[in-house]
């Protein structure tokens, strides 16, 4: 087996591929500046470049990394275009050495170089604020484990360095690398546009793969925290194993690797994103289409995104669809033309190039396929390399104080052209390069989709994130590698329907299962999708609703026919009680008025009349007036006529059988007026008892939900009316208790003055009309209540008015011979003759 160009070429070697000499530039060590560039340059594909190696052992072969040979002529590039410019650096020409890091194996031997003075020793100082090293700025690497090294190194002398592809977070920490820069943002603004991705596309069930070093676990972690809170879920993190040298799979590598594809193969998750260098990726990629797995949305991070050698296995078209993250592409006027020239030239052998001291056996021409790959890469990443070199040269630029002719010449120590580069504000190619505080470059990135038709861009870029806004933005059609070629599902449970809640299932919280919110309950989603909100009182909502309705207001309205029923019925006894108040008026003066209570009949119809007065305040919208009448004016009405009875009674009794017993407490009660104190005391009882009442609760308006119908709100006037009526009624059942004692006692007296039954039957009436209403009202709250209430009040208003006083009207009206004082002399003579 042939070594691998990674071992071939772990030793350091240097680049000089400059347009003239070295020593004919403009700065050298006394005087002259030379760039360093770190490139990683491998590939799999066979053939050499113009290389200028030192102290390489022989190699049969050397494999080119496209990308890294792109970023290589973008500095060749923007040096040459610098130098030929006369309004930049006039008269200086630029100088560079150039370093294969071969990933991460080459990394101490370059940075001593570039730290070494002339005479390759690099001396041990206390200050080096007046060293001078081999070059005044360094260019790279792309990798961010070997920038982490170097920036290490370059940072103790603060020597610029410039990355253009490291992405990592732990570059930002200022305090450990304050020499390092960067012409890409942040490892953050690449998670970030992966999650806005996953948002747009609604995949919130995804497996996150990376590798076993800094770079894997970083971003791992870092894509961890930013999905805390966002719905978007990981199935499950793995960490691919880290390939040999030679790039063989050991057993252990084979069993992990297999066992990772076996997890993936069984999870439901459809997303896979990706934080690894594209070495560790290869075996597993083998992997993937030896298990013939399909229909996956493949996220890369940058450090893969664009990965030419990757993409040349078509065969990965079969796996799914290849979305990537990387540096936005900025067309660079004269760079295609320029990268194709070199491309096209090809190598030439250790026999035939003046710049190649390499002894190989086998030198091979460059074949047309690295051709094909560098024309396709020629833009990809270029720009951010071509902007470092232009930000250094700006820096040299004002730090020597260039003007429109020439440039002093004298001597500038590497800190000071830091402090410059930090500085620069121009724009160039459209694109505004200025380093925030964190020494990044806020520039674009690009969703990419990889193509494989041989016509088209192999990275078709469909999306783009701004860094300064924190978005994605114009998404364009994505071609989706699926049967119906739809974007793929990637959730582990379905969206829920408007109106439902999620319930968990296990750990994460993408995974549940949807339950309709209950009646008079609503899904907030903003608030909380696990638990359904209560509706406000005055709203409701069906089973799995998404909001509440109002609740339709139910109040006792004119147009009801149980309504009219009830008004002609209060209208009937209104009018029915004037009559009788009339009637009693004109003969007012005759025994059968002054047996009924002579003036107290005006006491108990007056009320009455005020009463079926109140009838039109139980009907239409509830307001404070009526509710006021209602709670006070109609109960103390009743409680006058019910009191009025109660001592009518007690003064017939009183009449014919205490006064003979009890003369002097009999005097006494009709010296002082009895039986009006009596109902003056009752009457002021009952409004101390409706006042405590109004105090305890409100007369304002009030709703309550009906019982049968919870999308109806009855509109009431007390919301404890139930409490209220037993209160306000409570004095009103004892007197009529009492008044059917004192009839029922008086049930042999003379016929004239035996009210008894008249009595008995008002007092039964109301007491079994008032318990059943009560009763009714503590078993149903229904807008039914209401009607009720007013009919029972008219009712009892009815019972006393007709019931009292209607046997009396009748005999007034048809039987006049009875209302004599000889017909009543008469009963009473029989009375008494009867008990003797």
């Amino acid at each position: 087996m042939r070594p691998q160009a990674r071992v071939v070429c772990s030793l350091f070697f240097l680049l000089r591929v400059l347009a003239e000499p070295v020593e004919n530039s403009d700065f050298s060590l006394a005087g002259d500046y030379l760039l360093g560039g770190l490139f990683t340059l491998h590939a799999n594909v066979k053939g050499i470049v113009h290389l200028n190696l030192l102290q390489v052992p022989k190699c049969k072969e050397y494999e080119v990394k496209a990308l890294g040979y792109t970023f290589m002529q973008a500095m060749r590039f923007a040096v040459q275009e610098i130098n030929n410019r006369s309004g930049l650096l006039p008269g200086v020409q630029l100088g560079y050495e150039m370093v294969d890091v071969c990933y991460t194996s080459n990394n101490v031997q370059p940075v001593l170089f570039f730290l070494a003075g002339k005479d390759y020793l690099l001396p041990i100082q206390e200050d080096y604020s007046h060293y001078l090293p081999r070059v005044m700025a360094v260019i790279g690497p792309d990798h961010s484990e070997s920038a982490v090294i170097m920036a290490n190194f370059l940072s103790l002398i603060l020597l610029p360095q410039i990355t253009y592809s490291a992405f990592s977070s732990k570059l930002r920490n200022k305090q450990s690398f304050p020499s390092l820069l960067r012409t890409v943002p942040g490892a953050d603004h690449q998670v970030e546009a992966m999650v806005q991705l996953m948002l747009h596309f609604h995949w919130n069930w995804i497996i996150v793969l990376v590798s076993s070093d800094d770079y894997g676990r970083d971003n791992g972690h870092l894509l961890s925290e930013r999905l805390v809170g966002q719905d978007i879920c990981i199935a499950f993190q793995e960490a691919l194993p880290t390939p040999q040298p030679n790039q063989e799979v050991t057993r252990q590598e084979r069993e992990r690797l297999e066992a990772i594809v076996d997890k993936l193969q069984q999870s439901s998750a459809r997303v896979v994103v990706l934080f690894s260098p594209d070495l560790a990726l290869r075996n597993f990629f083998h992997e993937v289409l030896r298990r013939n797995i399909s229909g996956i949305v493949w996220i890369a991070s940058e450090s893969w995104a664009a990965d030419l050698v990757l993409h040349s296995l078509t065969e990965l078209r079969r796996t799914g669809t290849f979305l990537g993250i990387t540096t936005q592409s900025v067309p660079i006027p004269g760079f295609g033309e320029f990268h194709a020239l070199h491309a096209q030239a090809g190598p030439r052998t250790s026999n035939g190039s003046a710049t190649c001291n390499q002894e190989c056996d086998t030198c091979l021409d460059t074949p047309q396929s690295l051709y094909t790959l560098l024309r396709y890469s020629s833009q990809r990443g270029a720009y951010n390399v071509y902007a470092a070199i232009y930000a250094v040269a700006h820096a040299l630029h004002s730090l020597l104080g260039c003007s429109q002719t020439g440039c002093p010449k004298r001597v500038v120590y590497p800190w000071q052209l830091l402090q410059e580069i930090k500085k620069v504000n121009f724009t160039l190619l459209g694109h505004r390069i200025h380093f925030d505080q964190y020494g990044d470059l806020p520039v674009p990135l690009e969703v990419v989709q990889w193509q494989w038709d041989l016509s088209q861009n192999p990275f078709e870029s469909i999306a783009t994130y701004y860094p300064k806004q924190q978005q994605l933005e114009c998404v364009r059609n994505v071609s989706w590698h699926t049967p119906n070629g739809m974007a793929p599902v990637s959730m582990c449970s379905k969206d829920c329907q408007p109106g439902q809640r999620k319930k968990a299932m296990g750990v994460h919280s993408c995974c549940f299962e949807c339950l309709d919110c209950l009646p008079g309950t609503f899904l907030n989603k903003t608030a909380d999708e696990f638990d359904c909100q209560p509706c406000p009182s005055n709203e409701w909502s069906h089973r799995g609703d998404a909001s509440c309705f109002k609740r339709q207001l139910v109040f006792l309205e004119w147009h009801e026919a149980s309504t009219i029923a009830v008004v002609m019925l209060a209208i009937l006894g209104f009018l029915s009680t004037l009559a009788i108040l009339v009637i009693v008026w004109r003969h007012f003066q005759t025994p059968m008025v002054r047996s009924a209570g002579g003036p107290m009949c005006f006491l108990m119809l007056v009320p009455l009349l005020v009463a079926y007065l109140m009838v039109p305040t139980y009907i239409g919208l509830p307001t404070v007036p009526t509710c006021f009448c209602r709670q006070t004016f109609f109960t103390l009405c009743f409680t006058i006529c019910i009191s009025c009875i109660a001592v009518r009674s007690f003064q017939i009794v009183c009449v014919f059988k205490l006064a003979s017993r009890l003369p002097r407490a009999y005097a006494y009660w009709v010296r002082w007026h009895g039986p009006y104190v009596f109902v003056a005391s009752m009457t002021a009882l009952k409004v101390a008892i409706v006042s405590s009442s109004l105090l305890s609760t409100t007369t304002s308006p009030t709703t309550l939900t009906d019982p049968d119908d919870p999308k109806v709100m009855i509109l009431s006037c007390n919301p404890y009316y139930l409490k209220g009526l037993l209160v306000n009624t409570s004095l009103d059942l004892l007197l009529s208790v009492a008044g059917f004692s004192f009839a029922y006692m008086g049930k042999e007296l003379p016929t004239n003055y035996n009210e008894a039954k008249f009595i008995t039957f008002c007092m039964t009436f109301y007491f079994s009309s008032s318990v059943s209403l009560c009763t009714f009202m503590s078993v149903y709250r229904g807008v039914l209540v209401t009607i009720l209430d007013l009919l029972v009040t008219v009712l009892n208003l009815m019972g006393i008015s007709l019931g009292y006083f209607g046997p009396k009207c009748y005999m007034i009206l048809f039987f006049p011979e009875r209302n004599t004082p000889a017909y009543f002399s008469s009963m009473i003579q029989g009375y008494t003759m009867g008990r003797d």
